[in-house]
């Protein structure tokens, strides 16, 4: 694919072409007989209804799918014999949906999957949960005493412990909210063209939330999404503040940096830089430059906790990295899987990059800034399709060790201890099995396994 041509395309989102609100994107909005507002949004759905479901109804387990399929947990306390699994301490199976999202934080674990509920998980043990409408759980963010997660409908949802109760979970807003939408809708200039000649409202995402991100002061949140733009949103009064073209096809990945810059990577190939800039109550995003174009889709991105190196991860099973120090260079390729990467996630020196090959490969950044591949972590028998990492509080004060959360769609969680003082390990792997053999699902099928 070439190139975007113009800053027009690089900038943020205006009307270009505008219609009427029409009558069933409006009346209904809060009505349970709404004809599509319970209806499933599928992958292959690129025209997402901008309709708005209000979804406050409280958590009630004994209504959830999961207590006829039920999560188990299976705890390793001794840790496993096998060389291959030694840091293996402990797995979380479902009896069904793939495994989308994961966060964690406080000793907490937030699991979102395909089904409308989202688990939480402590010591190992189911906790807690609570549901929405809208079904596939694309992104979760832990924002202060916010959870955000992203779906795939295009909507995102704030929610926020009860004061009174530690395992009751309320939704706050649903973004757009109710009084944004409306407030943009009466004015046509809002309305901006998107394929299939259909105009929509530019504080809403058209297609699915890819992932989510929020400022180290959690001033403002980002949704990317494959609709090609990102979206910038007020965490005060969850206000969207602008709308991004960023890229020709889906954006997969967004991380936020430091110095005010935030970071696309896309179904493209490309990896994009932006710079932040307030203007009174706005935000406007300036296009800086491009870091990585390439035919593979870029899948993932991350970056390290000091904000110091940018990790991209590939559909060809590549990860390349750059340094801040040196004005975002590239500095090279880590090499580690044979199929796509699907997630990527950094702690410490630390980074783990989760493919498509159902592994887990831990790398460990040196200080003169190379990485070598301490372990490969294998005991999924499916994509593994996010990753979270948490301190372990309990490591020995003079070492530096992580508990690492896999997902997959093999519809478990997996619990890894991964040390930074650990050596590369030199296992004797049992042939990975093709991915070929494990039934594909349409998320990864789709145009041409470049959105993820």
């Amino acid at each position: 694919m070439g190139t975007m041509t113009g800053m027009l395309e690089e900038g943020s989102s205006h009307g270009k072409k505008y219609g009427k609100l029409k009558k069933d994107e409006f009346d209904g909005y809060n009505s349970d007989n709404h004809p599509r507002k319970n209806s499933p949004v599928t992958l292959d759905a690129p025209h997402l209804d901008p309709q708005m479901a209000i979804d406050h109804t409280a958590y009630d387990p004994s209504l959830s799918p999961l207590s006829k399929s039920p999560w188990s947990s299976h705890m390793n306390e001794e840790g496993s014999t096998s060389n291959d699994n030694e840091a293996l301490i402990g797995s979380l199976v479902r009896e069904e949906g793939h495994i989308y999202s994961l966060a964690a934080t406080k000793e907490l674990l937030y699991t979102g999957s395909e089904s409308k509920n989202i688990r939480v998980w402590k010591n190992q043990k189911e906790f807690t949960g609570f549901k929405c409408h809208s079904g596939l759980v694309k992104a979760i963010v832990i924002a202060g005493e916010k959870i955000l997660t992203g779906h795939q409908d295009g909507r995102i949802r704030v929610w926020k412990v009860s004061g009174k109760n530690d395992q009751q979970h309320k939704r706050v807003a649903t973004l757009p909210t109710l009084r944004n939408y409306i407030k943009c809708s009466v004015k046509p200039s809002n309305y901006v063209e998107v394929k299939r000649h259909r105009n929509v409202l530019w504080i809403k995402h058209y297609d699915a939330i890819s992932c989510l991100a929020v400022t180290e002061d959690h001033c403002y949140i980002y949704s990317a999404s494959w609709d090609r733009t990102f979206k910038v949103w007020r965490t005060s009064n969850f206000k969207c503040l602008e709308s991004v073209i960023a890229h020709e096809d889906a954006v997969n990945a967004l991380v936020v940096g430091l110095d005010d810059l935030v970071f696309t990577g896309s179904a493209d190939g490309s990896v994009k830089i932006w710079r932040r800039e307030v203007h009174g109550k706005r935000t406007k995003h300036f296009f800086s430059h491009t870091l990585l174009k390439q035919e593979c889709a870029v899948t993932a991105l991350t970056m390290s906790g000091e904000g110091n190196f940018l990790y991209a991860g590939s559909s060809d099973g590549l990860v390349n990295y750059w340094v801040r120090e040196t004005n975002w260079e590239h500095r090279g390729t880590l090499r580690g899987h044979k199929l796509a990467i699907l997630c990527l996630a950094a702690a410490g020196s630390l980074v783990f990059s989760g493919s498509a090959d159902m592994s887990i490969c831990v790398w460990k950044r040196s200080l003169s800034q190379e990485h070598t591949c301490l372990n490969v972590l294998s005991g999924h028998c499916g994509p593994v399709k996010c990753l979270a990492a948490e301190r372990d509080l309990d490591g020995m004060c003079n070492e530096r060790r992580w508990i690492l959360y896999s997902g997959s769609l093999d519809k478990s969680v997996k619990m890894w201890k991964v040390s930074e003082n650990a050596t590369a390990q030199h296992n004797h792997q049992a042939p990975r099995q093709s991915v070929d053999l494990f039934p594909i699902v349409s998320s990864l099928k789709r145009v041409g396994s470049k959105r993820f």
